[in-house]
């Protein structure tokens, strides 16, 4: 165990007295999260921009892609849903580590579907990829909060900027494939093999326990159980709103980004890939600066700013008739959805006590827009098209920037660094 001491510098930042050895050791484990979140996006973005040749290998409209694609937001609720209980038995590194062993079978299920030109097939890998992405989300996010907490510094946004600069990676490589003619089947193969790689990697420096609550306290009902009234923190679910139009706005983009170029705006494949690159480079780069910009201006206002360039571009692709514009807009759509989901996930963990619990509370609510995003968006741009059915997203993302205030914590920290300092008594970790 270590203890704890209130750091002179954010306020209410809680810092342990570390020795060299645990510096490493954070180091480490903050390197694998990385590496955990770089796979992730990678994965996700192969997939998302091969959508088009999936379409057509598979012979179906956008409305029976978008039925598709409901495996993928299936597989994730149920990952999701299970996943803060299960890192309350075995702690994130397990969850963390089958999770993405999930992912991986998921995305050689899809491969075979493509291969077969299944849409059973395709539909079952997105469901085990959906499934393994949503169980090791929450883990990655609570170790994540953790490594945040015990390195005094930081550390989401970039974590996420990982998973944007993944996305990068991956949209890059699908283009490329796409320009070569390269089949979906054997681009998504060479993915899962790098995928299985990475995480065989990072695993080694994940430390096992890490939110793990022991089986007195879970008798004693620890955790969400033991706080029934979770469910009624009326700025939990504000934050919990902020999280469903962030990810609504980086779902929506994922999901149909590539194809809205090339339906919506006349694009040929290898533009539509290459506009969603651009938006995952706007990500990457809104999450990686992310740290210096918070610092700065706080967080409401980030998230207002990030909530009206999400706006701002979003609107621009539906009402502009110029590609140009629109792959331009484009950029700042990804800007404004890149700060978001990190920030809100962080103001959770911040909000009250049981951590991991109030993270998946959150992150559920935030999957609501996996759930409903890709079918809802498929009906509709199957009837109006997809640049109208995008004014739904857009809607979203400006009611976030009117719930910005509740992502502020910092009473609560106040009133945290204002408690005299009591040693926290031990917990068992494996």
């Amino acid at each position: 165990m270590y203890k704890q001491v209130h750091s002179p510098g954010r306020a209410g930042a809680v810092r342990p007295r570390r020795s060299s050895l645990m510096d490493k050791a954070v180091r480490r484990r903050r390197r694998a999260l990385f590496l955990v979140f770089l796979l992730a996006g990678t994965a996700m973005s192969s997939w998302v921009t091969r959508t088009p040749a999936i379409r057509d290998r598979l012979d179906v409209s956008t409305a029976q892609l978008g039925l598709v694609l409901f495996g993928l937001s299936l597989g994730s609720m149920l990952g999701i849903s299970c996943s803060g209980r299960l890192v309350s038995r075995f702690g994130t590194r397990p969850v963390i580590v089958w999770g993405t062993w999930l992912l991986i079978a998921g995305m050689a299920v899809i491969c075979a579907g493509a291969l077969a030109a299944s849409v059973a097939g395709v539909t079952a890998g997105l469901c085990l990829f959906g499934a393994g992405m949503g169980a090791a989300d929450v883990a990655v996010n609570v170790d994540g909060t953790h490594v945040e907490r015990t390195g005094g510094a930081t550390t989401l946004p970039a974590l996420h900027g990982c998973f944007s600069l993944g996305t990068v990676f991956g949209a890059g490589a699908g283009m490329a494939a796409t320009a070569a003619g390269v089949p979906v089947q054997w681009h998504l193969a060479a993915v899962v093999l790098l995928a299985a790689g990475l995480l065989l990697h990072a695993a080694r420096a994940l430390p096992a326990g890490t939110g793990r609550i022991v089986r007195e306290e879970r008798r004693k009902g620890d955790g969400a159980a033991r706080h029934p009234a979770l469910r009624k923190d009326g700025r939990l679910l504000l934050i919990g709103a902020i999280v469903l139009a962030m990810a609504l706005a980086e779902g929506s983009a994922n999901d149909w980004l590539p194809l809205l170029m090339v339906d919506g705006h006349g694009m040929s494949a290898a533009s539509g890939s290459l506009v969603y690159a651009g938006f995952a480079a706007a990500m990457t780069v809104g999450r990686f600066g992310g740290t210096y910009v918070l610092d700065r201006y706080g967080r409401i206002t980030v998230v207002r700013a990030s909530a009206a360039s999400g706006a701002l571009g979003l609107l621009i692709v539906v009402v502009s008739d110029s590609p140009v514009l629109a792959g331009v807009a484009v950029l700042f759509w990804g800007l404004g959805a890149s700060l978001g989901f990190p920030l809100a996930l962080s103001a959770a963990g911040e909000s009250g006590p049981d951590e991991t619990a109030r993270v998946a509370l959150v992150a559920v609510i935030g999957y609501v827009a996996f759930l409903v995003g890709p079918p809802g968006l498929g009906f509709l741009g199957d009837h109006i098209g997809l640049r109208p059915a995008m004014l739904v997203v857009l809607v979203c993302v400006a009611c976030a920037a009117f719930l910005a205030p509740a992502v502020d914590t910092s009473a609560r920290r106040d009133a945290d660094a204002a408690v005299p300092h009591q040693e926290a008594p031990e917990r068992t970790r494996s």
